[in-house]
């Protein structure tokens, strides 16, 4: 039951302190009703005794403390959970904003759920396509894995992360994946981009779009990963649906924590975020993955702008320690106009290994990866010596390498915003530019898959294919 107060104390921006309050609860939800009759909500931040700090969604302007009324609503932010919410849009309270309507709920879920019991989970084993190569064949993502994406401002992570929204799927099964969307921070040019994106490719009917802008109030850029959540969890271990789950950007999630605890007067800890960040980051990332005897699933790719590139800024420091891996974006790749220009050296599946293979992928899956790799590696460092003694000064082999890796980057990395590609294709491209190479040259790779694959009918398809498409440019 609501219990109403008008013993405000005290305003300082958007807190408020009520004195006099008796059995109040920390994130207990809380409505102010202004002289005029105006209702705004907001959240408890702390409490203390007799007194509680209330956070005010929609700010303090205008509030006239002898007249505000307080009511405690006695629980904290809940969201109403039903199956007709895909398609649709909310705001950062879980309030639709695409006129569809209000949903009628299957139920009612608090927001601040908990992170999956390491003993029911199952381990993260199937394979998803992405449609990139760069991730499909190098840093292969997996059912129930959590793989962010660490990009920096002007780097293109919103059309990539639109492009794994319409695209990915779990190969085998025929399974589209229903996508939970968060936005946080971002701003209104960035949402229109999302939303008609969405809508343009249709993949608005499997998504559930939760938008919160850069001049929304802060608190609900706390709420809105957790909002996105509760409903993956709704849908992936009630629905049975597979759930990919995508927020950007956790960086100004991030921000929004440091000035909620700037304005409580806590400790700061690095750089001046708070000494839970790392606890609150867990708390969030944790709730992905797979439940035994659960066949939906939830998968998460988070993604965070690096203030200045600087990987060992705490926010990429700490998701990385979480997370299995990360995808990241090079600067360097873009001003080559590679899309998506992912940096496949420092990037990193720490489950790859899981999801790849005979029945998942293919069984020269995992040769095949690492050849590539390590011939990538030498085509790096002949260009670094290229750029040092001049291409003059380069062996016949390092030329070679140093024309691989171009390839590589043009062919293999670098593909169209609309490209969608299959894991065959992408293994099949693969060989196709280790043909640069003679079969003793390959090391990492076994020798009956070399025979199998290396002059096979669909890589000397592909190569007429793409000698075509070099005529063309």
């Amino acid at each position: 039951m609501a219990r109403e107060y008008k013993t405000s104390k005290e305003i300082s921006g958007p807190l408020l302190l009520v004195e006099k309050v008796e059995g109040i609860k920390y994130e207990e939800l809380v409505e102010i009703e202004l002289g005029n009759g105006d209702i705004r909500r907001g959240q408890v931040l702390e409490v203390d005794r007799d007194r509680a700090l209330i956070q005010i969604f929609e700010g303090s302007s205008g509030l006239n403390l002898p007249q505000a009324k307080i009511r405690f609503q006695g629980k904290s932010i809940e969201i109403s959970l039903s199956s007709d919410m895909l398609g649709r849009v909310f705001d950062g309270q879980g309030r639709p904003i695409d006129d569809g309507g209000e949903i009628v709920p299957e139920e009612k879920r608090d927001i601040n759920g908990t992170p999956i019991n390491p003993y029911s989970r199952t381990y993260p084993s199937e394979f998803i396509q992405t449609g990139f190569s760069c991730i499909d064949g190098l840093n292969t993502l997996v059912r129930g894995q959590k793989l962010p994406i660490f990009s920096g401002s002007g780097l293109p992570h919103a059309q990539m992360a639109a492009q794994i929204a319409r695209q990915a799927k779990v190969v085998g099964k025929g399974e589209d994946f229903a996508v939970v969307f968060a936005a946080m921070g971002i701003t209104y040019e960035e949402a229109e981009y999302f939303i008609s994106d969405f809508k343009r490719t249709g993949a608005i009917e499997r998504a559930v779009l939760f938008i919160n802008l850069a001049d929304d109030p802060a608190i609900e850029r706390i709420a809105i990963p957790r909002m996105a959540l509760t409903t993956a969890e709704y849908l992936a271990f009630e629905k049975d649906l597979h759930v990919l789950v995508i927020m950007t950007d956790l960086t100004n999630y991030c921000e929004a924590l440091r000035e909620i605890s700037a304005a409580r007067k806590e400790v700061p800890g690095r750089r001046g975020y708070p000494g839970y960040l790392y606890t609150d980051l867990a708390g969030i990332y944790e709730r992905a993955g797979r439940i035994k005897g659960k066949s939906g699933s939830i998968t998460q790719i988070p993604i965070l702008t690096m203030p200045e590139d600087d990987k060992t800024h705490p926010v990429p420091d700490l998701t990385g320690y979480i997370t299995e891996g990360q995808i990241i974006l090079s600067r360097a790749l873009l001003k080559k106009g590679i899309y998506p220009p992912v940096d496949v050296q420092a990037s990193l599946s720490r489950l790859k290994d899981k999801g790849i293979g005979e029945g998942r992928t293919r069984e020269d899956h995992a040769d095949l990866f690492n050849q590539l790799f390590a011939m990538y590696a030498q085509g790096l460092e002949a260009r670094e010596l290229a750029v040092i003694l001049g291409e003059g000064a380069l062996s016949e082999k390092d030329k070679i390498y140093l024309s691989f890796s171009d390839d590589f980057e043009r062919y293999y990395i670098s593909q169209g915003d609309d490209e969608n590609r299959t894991i065959q294709y992408t293994l099949d491209l693969g060989w196709k530019l280790l043909k640069k190479f003679s079969k003793s040259d390959l090391k990492r790779i076994k020798d009956d898959l070399i025979n199998k694959y290396y002059d096979s009918e669909a890589v000397e398809k592909l190569e007429t294919h793409l000698k075509k498409f070099t005529q063309a440019l």
